[in-house]
């Protein structure tokens, strides 16, 4: 009986359990069109365009070249090529000015995935802002189906979790929706 308890704690340890996320699974993605920058290039997003390629992980962060986000954008570059070995795009958000996406896509992004501007409607949208005065956006991770259905969200200060979790998301998404 301890045996069996013990195995159902720690499967729920390795299932990526989502926080409160401002957006729920199953909502529709609200559209964007925005400014940011892939490899230090000006890069123009469409939400509707990129979801034409796949599965989308769009992740928001406070701010560029703070501890976490640079932790985070370390993690999703070395994560790049599993996403993209599962036909998924990373994206990452922030309220950052366009010269600061530009230096932090090529120094802390390394050039493996774009990031680009969260306007003040885009945070309103995603429902992502830090907090009220302040034009940050908090750390929230969504997955977003090719249907613009998001399919997993997380919420959590850490950055620690998010690369995996989405990694999990896109995984378990692909799998239902193979052939």
């Amino acid at each position: 009986m301890r045996f069996a308890l013990a195995l159902a704690a720690l499967s729920l340890t390795v299932l990526p359990a989502a926080a409160s996320a401002a957006l729920k699974e199953g909502a529709t993605a609200p559209d964007f069109t925005t400014a940011g920058a892939f490899a230090g290039k000006p890069f123009k997003l469409h939400l509707k365009e990129q979801l034409r390629r796949g599965p989308l992980v769009l992740y928001f962060f406070p701010k560029s070249f703070t501890e976490g986000c640079t932790f985070e954008a370390h993690a999703f570059s070395d994560a790049s090529p599993e996403f993209r070995k599962l036909g998924a795009r990373v994206i990452g958000m922030s309220a950052d000015d366009q010269e600061t996406l530009k230096r932090f896509s090529t120094q802390e992004c390394r050039n493996s995935f774009p990031v680009a501007n969260a306007s003040p409607d885009t945070i309103k949208a995603y429902d992502v802002k830090l907090r009220e005065g302040l034009p940050m956006t908090n750390r929230t991770s969504y997955v977003i189906a090719p249907n613009g259905r998001i399919v997993y969200a997380y919420s959590d200060p850490s950055w620690k979790n998010h690369v995996a979790n989405t990694l999990a998301a896109v995984k378990a998404w692909k799998a239902k929706h193979r052939g």
